[in-house]
């Protein structure tokens, strides 16, 4: 797919988002999609395959973030969605990174305000050794 192509995409997926259409979100991930949401948030991990990531998308949506485009780069297969993201009275800019192939994104990387997802989600809980 061109860059543009890639840039429709995601822009397709950051709309259905804020739609509250997952389905069509889901749609557009590969099978074995990587997602990396960065910090210690109880929302924070590495998550392997629609159903982690769904699981994921079911606990970030609790608390109903909602997610301003503002702006997309694409290089090759990397798009970078620069987004301000307000959640629980609290907004703050992410950039956030997706690799696309074969029409599917197969890896998404956060680069998000880790204190304001603590803040709303609260913190890892670990567990004692």
């Amino acid at each position: 797919m061109s860059e543009q192509e890639n840039k429709e995409l995601i822009e397709r997926g950051y709309a259905a988002f804020s739609a509250g259409d997952i389905q069509t979100v889901m749609d557009q991930f590969d099978d074995d999609i990587e997602w990396v949401q960065p910090g210690q948030s109880a929302i924070s991990g590495t998550f392997h395959g629609k159903t982690e990531v769904m699981e994921f998308m079911e606990r970030l949506a609790q608390k109903a973030p909602t997610v301003t485009l503002k702006r997309l780069i694409a290089e090759g297969d990397t798009v970078v969605a620069i987004t301000d993201v307000t959640v629980d009275g609290q907004t703050g800019e992410d950039a956030d990174v997706f690799t696309v192939r074969d029409g599917k994104t197969v890896r998404a990387e956060i680069h998000a305000d880790t204190a304001l997802l603590e803040r709303v989600y609260g913190k890892k809980e670990l567990a004692a050794g």
